[in-house]
């Protein structure tokens, strides 16, 4: 494998799907878009919270007939009594709509004792009353990851369904209809044994998501383990084979990553050529960005765009015309966010060619709220 750094910027147009950046439930963040049979987009995201890390996300939807150029206002999908995170999206055809997000208990990362020394009175108020509507019973029966799915567009929702993995952008739909979901999390729920080494496995559905078969885990760089592996997506190459990336980032149990020679908040690669079955050893790709969703585009291209968090911050493209033995990197598509509060780019070809990236960012100043934008590019000649 090999990776060219390109530093050039892409030609593109901007948008916003969801922006209040003054409102104290103005933060969106983490989204996820899809392209319907009928052309429509659907976006989801965590919506109407406050922060990064709060006690009131919830699963939001967005919808748009004019490929993007205008939204529907935000509408919840989901809000169970703690944190909804990281919604992925997928349409398997007609008006069928597949949602996916974790929940987590604020209270283990934001402690009411900890709230309690906010200076602000309103935003520890508040905070506090959102910590109390949490109970012990409460986190353990909606902690952890779930699939919910709508057969009308989003007018309805069926029961949310527990799952073993869990990934920013969700599963994909595979060219037999199928639901391939390559995540974090634990395999043995769903009757594996073997462990999972990076914590990186994949799964298989063919009735929505209802139920799963597990397949095959990855194994970690050598000197790494889990805690340095998350959040990561795959694309079909072939009717058996699939690309799989993931981020790396430094974690609490082992060494830190620069001193393996490994870059952190990065991106490794893997392969299965079986079906997801078995998979490659984790390689890492070594230039800074992260996390990953990555398509083919109708050309044949690769196409991955992610967070930057480095200055300038922003979202950058890395494109591969070879099936991943060749990564481009480093194509920016904007380098205008006002902190490294960014990212999670998800993306879409569209109906003529070009390609639909959506992510959430802070339009002006690292003051305000984050927001739901787009953009519309196409991939360059020079790959």
């Amino acid at each position: 494998m090999k990776c060219i750094e390109s530093g050039m910027k892409l030609e593109a147009e901007h948008g916003v799907i969801v922006s209040f950046p003054g409102d104290f439930f103005g933060y969106f963040g983490w989204p996820t878009v899809a392209r319907m049979e009928s052309g429509a987009l659907v976006v989801v995201a965590s919506g109407f919270r406050n922060a990064h890390i709060c006690p009131f996300g919830r699963t939001i939807i967005c919808t748009s007939t004019d490929e993007g150029l205008s939204w529907s206002p935000p509408r919840v999908v989901n809000d169970f009594r703690i944190d909804d995170r990281d919604a992925g999206v997928c349409s398997p055809g007609g008006d069928t709509i597949i949602v996916s997000w974790f929940s987590s208990d604020t209270r283990i990362s934001l402690p009411p004792e900890e709230v309690d020394k906010l200076q602000d009175s309103r935003l520890r108020e508040l905070y506090s009353a959102g910590l109390r509507g949490i109970t012990d019973g409460s986190a353990k029966t909606r902690a952890g990851n779930w699939i919910r799915v709508s057969r009308n567009f989003g007018d309805s929702w069926e029961q949310p369904v527990r799952v073993a993995l869990t990934a920013p952008h969700g599963p994909i739909v595979l060219e037999d209809g199928r639901l391939f979901f390559f995540g974090k999390g634990h395999l043995g729920e769903l009757g594996d044994t073997t462990q999972l080494g990076a914590g990186i496995g994949a799964m298989v559905s063919d009735d929505l998501g209802s139920s799963w078969k597990p397949l095959g885990t990855v194994a970690p760089v050598d000197g790494t383990d889990g805690t340095n592996y998350y959040e990561p997506h795959a694309v079909q190459l072939g009717k058996d084979r699939f690309l799989g990336l993931i981020r790396l980032q430094n974690g609490p149990e082992k060494g830190r990553l620069e001193n393996l020679g490994i870059v952190p908040f990065s991106m490794a690669q893997t392969r299965s050529n079986d079906g997801g079955l078995t998979w490659s050893k984790a390689e890492p790709l070594d230039f800074h960005g992260s996390p990953p969703q990555v398509i083919r585009h109708s050309s044949g291209v690769l196409v991955c765009v992610y967070g930057y968090r480095l200055e300038p911050y922003g979202e950058r493209a890395m494109l591969s015309k070879d099936e991943g033995k060749t990564w481009s990197y480093h194509w920016i598509l904007r380098d205008d966010g006002p902190d490294r509060d960014l990212g999670y780019p998800s993306s879409v070809e569209l109906s003529d060619g070009s390609i639909f990236t959506v992510y959430y960012q802070k339009i002006a100043s690292p003051e305000e709220k984050c927001s739901l934008l787009w953009s519309r590019w196409r991939p360059p000649d020079a790959v």
